[in-house]
């Protein structure tokens, strides 16, 4: 592929940008060879559908091959500190096990409590991984770092490594927050089914397996749902559930 010199010099600026911020992180942590970046961040509503989720960044870049979404298992409220160490326990006790790529570095959304919470753990697993916190602003936006020794670095908003902050964050929220909608619609959509008549717990699990989502149950032909092995009276119980209930 042949790139016109603007196109190149767009990527070259973007590349050097990102090799700038690297360079700079590295100086405000006093870290060296910052490669692989691994950050978390919890979602829920109301203490209901908890999830976690952690995205990677290699040098300065998002691999998402290396995403990973966790439902939260031993917490049962929006108990942030518990949930991150959970979370974090979840991932490196795994890459112990399983003899995984250390990161250079761990990021977690949030200030002290989360830092404390990912610190906890790791100490128990006796991996030394540094780990830093991001604080948002109260307009949500990345405002500063905290370190491992719990001390708040402000973020110049106009520097590079502002920006490669900024966008590991708001990353991170993003696959979170659409992993945690999933779950959510997920256990909503469950929940209708089950107030169905002739339509048990099986049937359920097969109908969101194939279907994902309401609307597209509903849509469904009649002989594909009796492909599933589903009773005529079951099926006509479920159109009728549905046919009002709009999901979109």
């Amino acid at each position: 592929m042949v790139y016109a010199p603007r196109k190149v010099k767009k990527y070259l600026d973007k590349e050097n940008k990102t090799i700038i911020a690297l360079e700079n992180l590295e100086s405000i942590l006093k870290l060296d060879n910052i490669k692989r970046i691994d950050i978390f961040d919890n979602s829920n509503i109301s203490g209901q559908y908890l999830v976690s989720a952690m995205v990677v960044f290699e040098n300065g870049l998002p691999n998402k091959n290396e995403y990973r979404k966790y439902r939260i298992k031993t917490v049962n409220n929006s108990d942030d500190y518990h949930m991150m160490q959970e979370v974090i326990y979840r991932r490196y006790q795994n890459l112990l096990v399983e003899n995984l790529t250390h990161p250079d570095l761990i990021i977690v959304d949030g200030g002290i409590h989360q830092l404390r919470a990912a610190k906890d753990v790791l100490n128990k697993l006796n991996l030394d991984i540094p780990v830093i916190g991001l604080i948002k602003d109260n307009h949500h936006k990345t405002k500063s770092i905290l370190t491992w020794d719990e001390l708040e670095i402000l973020l110049d908003r106009h520097s590079f490594v502002y920006s490669l902050l900024y966008n590991m964050q708001e990353e991170v929220h993003r696959f979170a927050i659409k992993y945690h909608r999933f779950v959510a619609g997920k256990s909503i959509y469950a929940s209708i089914l089950d107030s169905i008549p002739k339509v048990g717990k099986a049937t359920k699990e097969k109908l969101l397996k194939k279907y994902k989502t309401l609307d597209k149950i509903k849509s469904a032909p009649r002989e594909e749902l009796r492909n599933l092995r589903i009773s005529n009276e079951a099926i006509d119980n479920i159109y009728l559930a549905l046919k009002d209930i709009k999901t979109k």
